[in-house]
């Protein structure tokens, strides 16, 4: 596979391979080594400063929203970071530098596989800086220009890395704010990182802390209470933020647009978009009603937790052990570590969840439970209540091809033992739970079709009446204006007729 292309919106040298560092600045790509002397940021302080506390400055990578990022050296632990610097008119400003450091404290607390980390945050020679973690990939935006859209696996494997990294941010009271493709980091080996917690705010954060403006995040991703106000926001408005990036992966496109801000959040508000498995036939029915879960625009219709959207997400088992359009990607665990792949092993499209028999011993062993009889209490094809022995397979067999009902359903390994549900025998505890989900979310769909054709008829009634009440409010006012200018017509008259001859005697 060749090197990864740049993205045509921001133009590199054919020779520059493009990189990301910690806060989501793309800079150009550095040798694998270091040079052997420093090489001064230029421009951006003019008494050239070479080193900073423990960081020796090796070369300006960037520019970001508050400051300066530069590739840096940390001595003590040999290792390369990305150094991002407060800038010298925000430097004078308490109340920014105050942030600067919150922020990058609060990065520090986190500590988790997808997570770009922050080593430290200090000040030096008048110079606040954060040492964050130097990444060396390109972000899911840049890879989205790339191919258009990605697989469902590819979708979801991103998807759930960054999930199980809001879930342990949410654990520390942190909300990310921000989330969207761009501040998805991959490194070169395919392992997914979070970037800029620049935006995050503490759950028990005071809210007079967060100033008026900021953290908006980013129109095409944030949720519609996050446009309202940007103060108030929870785990939920992370989950939004995720859905529309899910959306963007599988699609090819955000799930709302507009030609501008306003046109956006209009939309959201509305809550209307084209169904993902609309654009991509490839997303299965229960991966869309996910989606739309996530994408509800009232926080109370959505996941509660990234526990239960992590949880729904693997269970459909369609995410892939590791990004196929990276060559040599490492295999992704499920809670985001990295296993290591044998010389041998080639780049694989999922996570089997059977585990091959090492030996002819453990082979027949597996081969016996398969074939072990089971009882099957179930009904019949004339109604009746019947108890059948099977096997493993047959049983299996059985529930995916709709013939066994897991919720009326009874199974037990021997005569002596009790009847009970499919879902509590680990055999059958996969495909039982997958057939009840499947049921929820058919009855889910059934329930939004009745309760939309219930609007649409409304919607009717309200559009037949909406001109017999325009012309009876009318009429009313017309009525009125003549009531009011037949009663000043009396009042004038009445004056007229009963004032004049009161006055008439006294003028003469």
């Amino acid at each position: 596979m060749s090197a990864p292309k740049t993205s045509p919106a921001v133009p590199l040298p054919a020779d520059v391979d493009a990189t990301v560092v910690g806060d989501g600045t793309q800079v150009d790509s550095v040798p694998p080594a270091p040079p052997s002397s420093p090489n001064p940021a230029s421009g951006s302080d003019p008494k050239k400063i070479s080193r900073v506390g423990d960081f020796q400055l090796l070369r300006k990578l960037g520019q970001g929203g508050m400051g300066t990022v530069y590739l840096a050296k940390q001595v003590s632990l040999d290792r390369l970071v990305a150094l991002k610097t407060l800038s010298k008119e925000l430097s004078k400003r308490e109340d920014f530098v105050a942030r600067f450091l919150r922020e990058a404290r609060a990065m520090a607390k986190l500590d988790h596989p997808n997570i770009v980390r922050a080593y430290a945050a200090e000040t030096s020679q008048g110079l606040h800086f954060a040492a964050i973690e130097y990444v060396d990939g390109q972000s899911m935006q840049k890879w989205l220009g790339e191919q258009g859209r990605l697989s469902v696996g590819d979708a979801l494997l991103v998807t759930l890395a960054a999930a199980d990294a809001l879930r342990h941010a949410h654990e520390q009271n942190m909300i990310h704010r921000d989330i969207k493709p761009d501040n998805i980091l991959v490194t070169k080996r395919g392992v997914i990182k979070v970037a800029d917690f620049g935006l995050a705010k503490a759950t028990d954060e005071d809210v007079s802390m967060t100033q008026s403006g900021v953290g908006l995040g980013t129109p095409l991703y944030m949720a519609p209470e996050q446009a309202r106000n940007a103060k108030h926001v929870d785990c939920r408005t992370d989950i939004y933020a995720l859905g529309c990036t899910l959306y963007h992966f599988v699609a090819g496109t955000p799930p709302f647009t507009g030609k501008d801000t306003l046109e956006i959040i209009l939309a959201k508000e509305h809550g209307r978009f084209t169904s993902a498995r609309k654009r991509n036939p490839e997303v299965t029915e229960r991966l869309d009603l996910m989606i739309d879960k996530m994408l509800a625009k009232d926080p109370q219709h959505r996941y509660a937790k990234c526990e239960e959207l992590i949880r729904d997400l693997s269970s459909l088992r369609l995410a892939n052990a590791s990004l196929s359009f990276i060559e040599d990607a490492l295999p992704t665990l499920p809670g985001g570590t990295v296993a290591a792949s044998s010389p041998g092993q080639k780049n694989p499209t999922r996570a089997s969840s059977v585990k091959t028999p090492t030996n002819a011993k453990a082979a027949a062993k597996t081969s016996a439970e398969t074939a072990q009889p089971w009882f099957i209490l179930h009904t019949a094809v004339n109604g009746q209540a019947t108890v059948s022995r099977m096997t493993t397979a047959q049983v299996l067999k059985g529930l995916q091809g709709g013939i066994f009902d897991p919720r009326s359903t009874r199974v037990k390994r021997s005569e002596h033992d009790e009847f009970l549900p499919p879902a509590q025998f680990v055999e059958f505890e996969a495909v039982a739970n997958s057939i009840a989900s499947r049921s929820v979310a058919q009855k889910r769909v059934r329930s939004l079709r009745a309760d939309f054709a219930t609007f649409e008829k409304q919607d009717r009634w309200r559009k037949r009446l909406r001109p017999i009440k325009s012309f009876l409010s009318g009429l009313g006012g017309l009525i009125g204006l003549i009531l009011w200018l037949g009663l000043i017509a009396g009042v004038i008259w009445a004056a007229w007729h009963w004032g004049w001859d009161y006055i008439r005697p006294r003028v003469e």
